[in-house]
């Protein structure tokens, strides 16, 4: 694995322990969610990039991803 992995990998597991933290759950449940959601593939994607946005910013950004949408 080479250095920017390494990064993406550790700033990974410091936004799944936001999440977990910030919604109170598991801490396999907020990685599952993370690794399934819009957020994870747009900074696999490189898009806006997202991925030198703060962690705080990238938990905020799943949270609202996951919010209900309003009709």
């Amino acid at each position: 694995m080479d250095a920017k992995q390494n990064i993406l990998q550790a700033k990974y597991a410091r936004i799944i322990k936001g999440i977990a933290d910030k919604l109170h759950i598991s801490l396999e449940e907020a990685m599952d969610g993370f690794y399934h959601s819009q957020t994870f593939q747009m900074m696999q994607d490189g898009v806006a990039d997202l991925h030198c946005r703060s962690d705080i910013y990238l938990v905020d950004e799943y949270c609202l991803e996951k919010q209900p949408k309003k009709q």
